[in-house]
């Protein structure tokens, strides 16, 4: 999806948020459960470009028109490289509805776990108040 893509490559966080539908499902690499709403999925995005450094799409594949689109990146958490794929599907709104993310090596896996572990209590005070602004 080139509005998702352009977005994160120009740091553009609310304009990927915009993107995502209210009940979009976000499926970790590092995860069991997938987390569904847009408040936690935007949460935790905002972490992972913290997170991430050298961040890059290196390729997309899927039908521009399609629903279905691939983005494979490239990013490092400390000193581990990591080769990734974003999965996105599109609703009928042509907004974000589900959002797949793959890490590989297990190393690099293990690290953004550990990273995103570290700030999971700021990951969820960050969603409790984007679903209840004051």
């Amino acid at each position: 999806m080139r509005a998702f893509r352009e977005a994160v490559e120009a740091h553009d966080l609310d304009a990927v948020v915009e993107l995502l539908a209210e009940d979009v499902v976000f499926t970790s690499p590092v995860v069991f459960k997938p987390y569904t709403g847009r408040a936690i999925t935007a949460a935790i995005l905002r972490a992972v470009a913290e997170v991430f450094e050298d961040f890059r799409y290196v390729r997309g594949i899927g039908d521009p028109g399609g629903r279905d689109h691939a983005l494979v990146f490239t990013a490092r958490v400390g000193d581990r490289r990591i080769e990734g794929c974003d999965f996105l599907h599109v609703d009928d709104d042509g907004l974000i509805d589900e959002l797949t993310v793959m890490v590989r090596p297990l190393s690099g896996a293990q690290a953004l776990a550990a990273a995103m572990g570290a700030r999971f209590e700021q990951i969820a005070d960050a969603a409790r108040a984007q679903e209840n602004p004051a």
